[in-house]
């Protein structure tokens, strides 16, 4: 009986660790074998060719430029996605009588689909779309792009639009963290003649690392694993100059080599390991420090 009592909790955790070693574990460890082969479509013979697929990818020009496309949108969004979802956050803390439907309007584009917003985007940021109609309009015509078809700003226009789409999710975690702060703290720090800034940068932001930690691992991972917004607005165009990780991955399997895309897939999958656990481990201890 007391051995049973013992693994009650484990009974139930059961069934979601079989469902995750047979849908993630598993295929990750297949995955990882066939990356050191030369599995293709147009062959039935596998054979092992040792690290030939991961020489590829560090020589190969385009995926190259792809982990180099990967990595800017994955700082470009971590930091625009946190920086202006804190401030919305403590703006939208504040008593302001409209905040409940200024939060929502702000959340709202999270929860469309990739695919909708990309779709209502694209004759937006064509060189006579839209935003190019505005910027010229109000007489900033210098600052208009061709957003979509110009290699040098390309990545970071495709930044710059999940970075609109989901900086209300993150601004809701925000708001949660805000939220469990007690305004004691606030009027101690008024009473000692504290300001605003002084406030924020002494109590908010200590006591809101918690929830920074989350954000920061989220939208990090979500950056690394970037692969929708790409594939609909650009198809990784032009030419190869937005292809990013995910896109790769696509095209390897698509054009029938397999063993090459999922040396690929492994690759992402040890980079977003090697940056996520490091980085996690330094803002807990980060966060029991504040």
């Amino acid at each position: 009986m007391r051995i049973t009592k013992r693994l009650y909790s484990y009974y139930l955790i059961l069934p979601a660790l079989l469902l995750y070693l047979v849908f993630y574990v598993l295929p990750t460890v297949i995955g990882l074998f066939y990356s050191f082969t030369d599995w293709r479509l147009d062959t039935e013979e596998i054979h092992f060719n040792g690290l030939y697929n991961f020489e590829r990818i560090f020589t190969d020009e385009t995926l190259l430029l792809a982990i180099k496309n990967t990595i800017i949108f994955a700082i470009v969004t971590v930091i625009g996605k946190n920086v202006l979802a804190i401030l919305l956050a403590v703006a939208l803390n504040m008593n302001l009588k409209t905040r409940n439907w200024l939060r929502a309007i702000f959340y709202t584009p999270s929860i469309i689909s990739v695919l909708v917003i990309s779709l209502l985007f694209i004759p937006m940021l064509r060189s006579e779309g839209l935003i190019n109609q505005i910027l010229e309009a109000v007489g900033l015509g210098v600052l208009k792009q061709a957003w979509l078809t110009d290699p040098s700003v390309i990545m970071f226009t495709i930044s710059g639009l999940a970075i609109w789409q989901f900086t209300g999710f993150q601004m809701a975690i925000y708001l949660a963290g805000l939220q469990s702060i007690s305004k004691d703290y606030y009027e101690a720090a008024r009473i000692d003649g504290a300001g605003g800034w002084k406030s924020f940068l002494h109590i908010t932001l200590p006591l809101l690392w918690p929830a920074i930690n989350i954000n920061v691992m989220l939208t990090l991972i979500g950056g690394l694993k970037v692969f929708s917004e790409v594939f609909v607005l650009t198809g990784g165009g032009p030419g190869n100059s937005s292809q990013v990780i995910g896109t790769m991955i696509l095209k390897a399997f698509g054009e029938g080599n397999w063993g090459l895309g999922t040396a690929v897939n492994t690759v992402l999958f040890i980079a977003v390991t090697l940056i996520s656990i490091p980085l996690l481990m330094y803002m807990r201890h980060k966060e029991v420090q504040e």
